[in-house]
């Protein structure tokens, strides 16, 4: 791939570094951004990953030959192509003896939406190629555990063929687009619907290998359904069109991605003013829908810059939340999300993988640089960011009306495992619930299910068949486990150092003892888990964040906010999993006696930092404080 000429010039006038830009283009330059970060030195030779995509033949080598092949799994260079295909190959940590190679499917689902046929679909698939459960994932899609080789063909083919995907679902490219979960029929809502559809055409891959690989060539007997939805966008001319200013490449497979892709992977995420359900400040680009007191679109607020993966011990990766760049006008907002894209694909760290996220990018020029550059590409000016509301945080759990007459319900879903489990049969449930009243839903950010478009009198018989299967209504599920996110961990996560999904129950029910125990019973804490530090339950937002770097021990990260816009900081690591009340207790004392009125925990700990909280918890003497 080659980079933009018109790009790299611009990078160049407004001070760049050479850990943004290829070490072959362009020589090293000292930055004048004040926010400059010193990253690893850039390799010399271009790293093994990007050498792998260009040789892929646009992500169908060697993948291709190794689908063939009488072996179980398949080799790491074919893993590395399979991601964007949708797919991960996963070995049971637990089990002795040769690896027992799967593979855990994740489908694209832009705005989360789930039709009724498939969901069916995926019960079914589930139960005969999957491990038969299914678990929503913290970006609004499903993902399918237990796969053998054999059958990914067949469970690929089927998904493509009722009209979904999961064609970008992993990879370095624009994964699955976020929105608010909640179904309201209002002007806002539904461009924050109909866009994010639109971006999640806007940045498909165009390569065949997909359907060449799991369709024999054929095109699929469905086109996805979010495609026609949008259809009247005429998305394909905007994403081709060229601007002449360096987005568009001279590539006829990948005009846009080149046959590089992207340095990392890229998340975008679309909203409405005030509902911050999606953790808009975690992707490399938040759009928020900005309306006229008609309801009419006007265009958006952009932020740029944010990301939770990071490495332990490596200052030079971080967490990080977006910057707000500014107002888009809905005619430019194309070319505007078409420049920031180009921007991270000619400037992102390709030589460095572990700096190679956009959020670092931003980080070292600053926004108002990284702004410059957006608009060297996409030729028109980023407006000021437009006042709007302030932001809140609500799950959508439990019954709304909708606004037509309809309502919609949200079941929640612990770490969003969907499955059948002795009395509890969520699994069971939601499949009679599909079939009965041929339910549309969508999946929330916080790996939870959404049914939408109920008739008000099938509610009393909605809620006779939940409890019929075990499933608790939504007042008896405790807020902390409602407001909590974990990731799967082990036994199937190659990355993950220790629990989480399987861990998370015990420690949301141990942090309500003892908040009971502290006369704390009413106070709701956003706690997140992951088993690694890469983030992808996103814990570093969270009020209380648990964080693995040890087989049975976490860093604690405090300070996030409850509303979800800025980043927590760590307070301790290797916090031994058998200690975690006389971890919490001080804090949660300090708290009692500090706080402010109507504080909450998040914004309490922020104010405070870690040095006061550890000076305080080194005096505290156990049990000496009750609310």
């Amino acid at each position: 791939m080659k980079f933009s000429p018109h790009g790299l010039a611009c990078l160049a006038l407004i001070g760049s570094t050479a850990a943004f830009t290829p070490s072959s283009v362009v020589g090293p330059r000292q930055s004048s951004s004040k926010l400059f970060v010193q990253m690893e030195a850039p390799a010399k030779a271009l790293p093994k990953i990007e050498k792998l995509k260009i040789e892929s033949n646009y992500l169908r080598d060697p993948l291709n030959d190794q689908l063939a092949t009488e072996e179980i799994g398949i080799s790491k260079d074919a893993y590395q192509i399979l991601k964007y295909h949708g797919s991960y190959q996963q070995n049971n940590r637990e089990k002795k003896g040769p690896k027992d190679y799967q593979f855990m499917l994740r489908l694209k689902q832009p705005a989360g939406e789930l039709p009724p046929d498939l969901y069916r679909l995926l019960d079914d698939l589930s139960l005969k190629h999957g491990q038969g459960d299914l678990r929503a994932t913290t970006r609004q899609c499903f993902q399918m555990h237990g796969i053998l080789k054999g059958s990914l063909k067949t469970v690929i083919a089927s998904i493509m063929n009722i009209g979904s995907s999961t064609v970008g679902a992993c990879g370095d490219v624009s994964r699955n687009v976020m929105t608010t979960p909640a179904p309201f029929v209002s002007p806002e809502y539904e461009y924050a619907r109909e866009y994010s559809k639109c971006f999640g055409q806007l940045f498909r891959p165009l390569s065949t290998a997909f359907s060449e690989i799991w369709l024999d060539g054929e095109k699929a007997a469905s086109v996805e359904t979010w495609a026609k939805e949008v259809e009247h966008h005429n998305i394909d001319e905007k994403m081709l069109y060229d601007n002449g200013r360096g987005i568009i490449l001279k590539d006829a497979t990948e005009p846009v991605y080149g046959n590089q892709y992207l340095p990392r992977k890229f998340k975008i995420g679309v909203t409405v003013p005030g509902d911050n359900s999606l953790d808009i400040y975690t992707n490399d680009i938040g759009v928020v829908v900005i309306t006229n007191d008609s309801g009419e679109l006007e265009g958006f607020n952009v932020m740029v810059g944010g990301g939770m993966g990071r490495l332990h011990n490596k200052e030079s990766t971080f967490a990080r939340a977006a910057d707000h760049m500014g107002f888009v006008p809905k005619e430019h907002i194309w070319e505007v999300m078409k420049a920031i894209l180009a921007a991270q694909r000619d400037h992102g760290n390709r030589d460095v993988r572990a700096n190679a996220r956009m959020k670092y990018l931003v980080h070292t020029l600053g926004i108002e640089k990284f702004t410059k550059l957006v608009e060297s590409y996409a030729g028109v000016e980023i407006q000021p960011w437009r006042a709007m509301a302030d932001w809140k945080y609500n799950d959508w759990m439990g019954w709304f009306e909708q606004g037509d007459g309809k309502l919609f319900y949200g079941q929640h879903i612990d770490n969003g495992r969907v499955k059948d489990e002795g009395d509890f049969r969520l699994k069971s449930a939601l499949r009679v619930l599909v079939d009965k009243y041929n339910l549309h839903s969508i999946l929330s950010p916080t790996q939870s299910i959404i049914f939408r478009d109920i008739d008000p009198k099938d509610k009393e018989g909605i809620e006779q068949v939940l409890r019929e299967h075990g499933i608790k209504p939504i007042e008896e599920v405790d807020p902390n486990a409602r407001l909590s996110m974990a990731c799967p961990a082990l036994p199937l996560c190659g990355l993950a150092q220790t629990e989480a999904e399987r861990i998370m129950p015990s420690y949301i029910e141990r942090m309500r003892a003892l908040l009971t125990k502290m006369n704390l019973d009413d106070e709701e804490i956003l706690m997140r888990m992951t088993g690694c530090p890469n983030g992808c339950a996103r814990p570093y937002m969270a009020e209380l964040a648990f964080v693995g770097d040890g087989a049975k021990s976490y860093q604690v990260w405090l300070g996030g906010s409850p509303v979800l816009t800025r980043t927590a900081y760590p307070f301790m690591s290797k916090m031994d999993t058998d200690k975690l009340e006389e971890t919490m207790e001080p804090i949660l004392a300090m708290f009692i006696q500090q706080r402010q009125e109507f504080e909450a925990f998040g914004d309490f700990c922020h104010r405070l930092g870690a040095d006061a909280i550890q000076a305080y918890a080194n005096s505290y003497t156990p049990g000496s404080v009750k609310a």
